[in-house]
């Protein structure tokens, strides 16, 4: 071992004190849980994470939406974006300025009458 402090040798690598201290280790059963929540994005295309999590506990996960959702995003999952909703029937331009005119001239007659 070196005759440099933590502090230093940390300084100079220019990483956290508080790196070097704990060992990063992932739980066993990361692998799985990734395997099921894209076979779950991939089954229900609409549902984001928090409702993939709900679907994960009522199977029997003790998971929480923090890391559900850091999975989701490492694994690029994205729920996709809504399409907007198309008008059933649109006249065309010329016809709707021509009802309008109409409806106008009807509105006009019924004053007149009363």
């Amino acid at each position: 071992m070196l005759s440099v402090s933590e502090r230093r040798a940390c300084a100079a690598l220019g990483q956290h004190r508080s790196t070097q201290r704990k060992i990063p280790r992932g739980r066993e059963d990361e692998e799985q849980l990734t395997a099921d929540i894209v076979e779950l994005a991939r089954q229900y295309g609409r549902y984001g994470y928090r409702k993939i999590a709900e679907l994960l506990r009522r199977a029997g996960w003790l998971v929480n939406d923090k890391r559900v959702e850091r999975i989701w995003g490492r694994e690029g999952l994205k729920v996709p974006a809504r399409q907007p909703k198309r008008a059933l029937f649109r006249l065309p331009a010329r016809l709707r300025r021509r009802s309008e005119q109409h409806r106008r001239a009807l509105f006009i007659e019924q004053d007149e009458l009363l």
